[in-house]
């Protein structure tokens, strides 16, 4: 697989700074592409935001690779997991008050469309985020965020559901802010091993690892949960 993280230290550190490849902007992958290209603070944002809604960016090509540079003092690691917690939470909420106005015929009738088609999703991955949000209750919006395919759809169930925003952001958050904090971690300790041409393919090979992982902690934390409501 060709690579396409190459990490450019951008004239603001705040500002999204790119310049899309227009030639291949049919596909997401073109703009998303010049964004990574340009990682500082506000397109880690911008792309965190993005992933949190209904658009399939990979936060682990994005915040990963922000660690990655920020070790060599390009950005602060600790702004690249607040900055990117920031995104998750607003693209989140985006979801949610969509879910919360327009209801759940509406959601599947864009989930079957071609523009949910675009984003890679359909109604029956809503149907599973929302079966997981029923199986865990609202503690469902903390360790959804850290479960591939449920991560950025779990806000759309919450405002189903009409969850108390309150409680739903602050479990956003947090499951939001350990998740980046694991890819922060390993895109610092990265860079001294792994050169920059070869980061987006030992990143997918660490991921699958830490997914693993975290499914097995989610899993003993649902079981601890389920044998503490059983009656004594």
């Amino acid at each position: 697989m060709a690579s396409f993280i190459h990490l450019n230290l951008p004239l603001s550190p705040f500002l999204p700074t790119f310049a899309p490849d227009f030639q291949s902007l049919d596909t997401k992958n073109g703009m998303i592409s010049s964004l990574l290209q340009n990682l500082n603070y506000g397109t880690i944002l911008l792309l965190m935001l993005l992933e949190s809604t209904v658009i399939p960016v990979p936060s682990e090509l994005v915040v990963a690779p922000a660690a990655y540079h920020a070790a060599t003092g390009g950005l602060n690691v600790f702004l690249v997991v607040l900055f990117a917690t920031i995104g998750a939470d607003l693209g989140a909420s985006i979801n949610y008050f969509v879910a919360l106005y327009v209801g759940r015929p509406v959601v599947y009738k864009f989930a079957n469309s071609k523009w949910g088609k675009m984003c890679l999703l359909n109604q029956e991955k809503v149907e599973k985020s929302e079966r997981y949000f029923d199986d865990h209750g609202v503690a469902a919006t903390l360790t959804g965020r850290l479960i591939p395919g449920i991560r950025h759809l779990i806000s759309i169930p919450a405002g189903l559901a009409r969850m108390n925003y309150w409680r739903f952001l602050l479990y956003t958050t947090i499951g939001a802010g350990v998740w980046h904090a694991i890819l922060a971690a390993l895109g610092w300790y990265l860079h001294s091993i792994v050169p920059e041409d070869q980061l987006e393919t030992t990143i997918e090979q660490y991921n699958r690892y830490i997914i693993i992982g975290i499914l097995g902690i989610v899993a003993i934390a649902v079981a601890w949960l389920l044998l503490r409501r059983r009656p004594r």
